[in-house]
């Protein structure tokens, strides 16, 4: 399993993620439950820190966080 397919795991699956932007190192998501949300997960996945603030969660992933976006936008869009 790649970095983006274990990110999209730990957030709660495909059917769990309502967005994902890229931000300079982390990668901001929104969530529709932040409860299902596996942060030993994210951290294992290569996250440097996860940041919960109700349904939005921030993945600290260095300077991939573009590619690391991107991947996980496509596959979003296969689900």
């Amino acid at each position: 399993m790649d970095k983006a397919e274990a990110i999209v795991a730990a957030l709660g699956g495909a059917e769990n993620i309502i967005e994902v932007e890229p931000c300079a190192t982390r990668l901001r998501t929104e969530v529709k439950d932040a409860t299902v949300v596996d942060e030993p997960a994210l951290k294992a996945a290569g996250a440097y820190g996860v940041l919960k603030m109700g349904t939005n969660v921030q993945v600290v992933v260095g300077t991939d966080a573009d590619t690391i976006a991107s991947d996980i936008e496509d596959l979003l869009e296969e689900e």
